[in-house]
């Protein structure tokens, strides 16, 4: 995968599970390597900060968590992921199956 398209991803993950929990830098690394990202420390930072400047997080000492301006937007991505799943991943799964 592309770099932009990962950290696309990554920002999307970023805000679901701060949707959920806080989140911090030494948590992220290992759960997104989990969910099968190539990623550094680096890579993990950058992306919180860029989340911090577009106001969809917050810091509060080592932990993140979502504001509501993020909350706005990962239900707009949410929106924008059910579309993407009906066009793109039904019609593969059909034609795996034929």
């Amino acid at each position: 995968m592309r770099a932009d398209v990962q950290n696309l991803f990554i920002g999307i993950h970023m805000l679901y599970i701060a949707h959920e929990r806080d989140l911090t830098l030494s948590d992220m690394l290992p759960e997104l390597e989990n969910l099968g990202y190539r990623v550094a420390e680096r890579e993990v930072k950058q992306e919180l900060e860029r989340l911090t400047q577009e106001n969809f997080l917050t810091a509060h000492g080592d932990a993140f968590s979502i504001t509501g301006t993020g909350l706005e937007e990962f239900k707009h991505i949410q929106e924008k992921l059910q579309v993407v799943c009906a066009e793109v991943l039904t019609p593969a799964q059909a034609a795996a199956k034929a």
